[in-house]
């Protein structure tokens, strides 16, 4: 079993190196991130410049892949045999803040493990860890490590439906305090953004996106809805975008 570990915070992340190490239980495994932090940075693929790779060491002395690419350039290149070995599987994380409702779609994390099932038709796990937002000091990513290879080696072994992907999110608890694991759905986040507008030292105006912290609808089965309630969520994503719904109706309208 060749695992491949990557992330979009960079590949001295912590969360990365907690992810590794368990990783590392269930076979051989490569780790390969961004060289910078590529948080929000949604689905990047790189075609405009050449990429550059480099070998590190990660903090425990182990070693890894560098790239000056995106999170899913980083996935994308193992894949397309950089490594000259097949790859059966990509867990990315472990994201140090929540990736719920339509954070999918902004998600770095979420969308390195979309890579996995667009370039490889390999299984993909984006792992994330529902820390309070603008937490200082350490965080603690042994129960998010734990459950990343508990759904792992489910997903090695009952394997996942053809362009299928699982993104978990895990509370910020011990591991004996979860309430247990849930299978659920996308659920629905709010975002608070602000536009601030201001001016460079030349008078110049520039404009930066902050605003308060998203919050989300709190929904029974639903990802926000299980992390408010002590459980680990895990939705099944597809790549299948198709408002089916929406598709039969549009069919019943005069396109002349």
């Amino acid at each position: 079993m060749h695992i491949l570990v990557t992330n979009d915070d960079g590949v001295q992340a912590p969360g990365l190196l907690a992810l590794a190490q368990t990783m590392r239980e269930l076979g051989k495994v490569t780790v390969f991130a961004p060289d910078r932090n590529w948080s929000a940075s949604g689905h990047v693929k790189t075609l405009d410049r050449p990429l550059r790779v480099r070998e590190v060491r990660l903090a425990d002395g182990s070693a890894a892949y560098s790239s000056d690419g995106a999170p899913s350039d980083c996935v994308a290149l193992p894949l397309m045999d950089f490594l000259g070995e097949k790859i059966d599987l990509v867990v990315a994380g472990i994201n140090p803040n929540a990736n719920i409702g339509h954070d999918v779609t902004y998600s770095g994390t979420v969308t390195a493990a979309m890579e996995a099932v667009i370039t490889g038709g390999v299984p993909g796990i984006a792992v994330s860890l529902d820390a309070p937002e603008y937490h200082s000091g350490l965080l603690d990513y042994s129960a998010a490590a734990s459950v990343a290879r508990r759904v792992a080696e489910k997903v090695i072994a009952e394997g996942l439906p053809e362009g299928v992907l699982l993104n978990v999110n895990v509370p910020y608890l011990k591991e004996n305090e979860f309430m247990g694991f849930m299978v659920t759905r996308q659920g629905l986040r709010l975002y608070r953004d602000k536009l601030e507008r201001r001016l460079d030292p030349r008078g110049r105006p520039y404009y930066w996106i902050g605003g308060d912290a998203p919050t989300g609808v709190d929904e029974p089965g639903t990802d926000f809805g299980a992390l408010r309630a002590g459980y680990v969520s895990i939705t099944p994503l597809q790549l299948d975008l198709t408002a089916r719904e929406a598709m039969e109706e549009m069919r019943g309208w005069e396109w002349g």
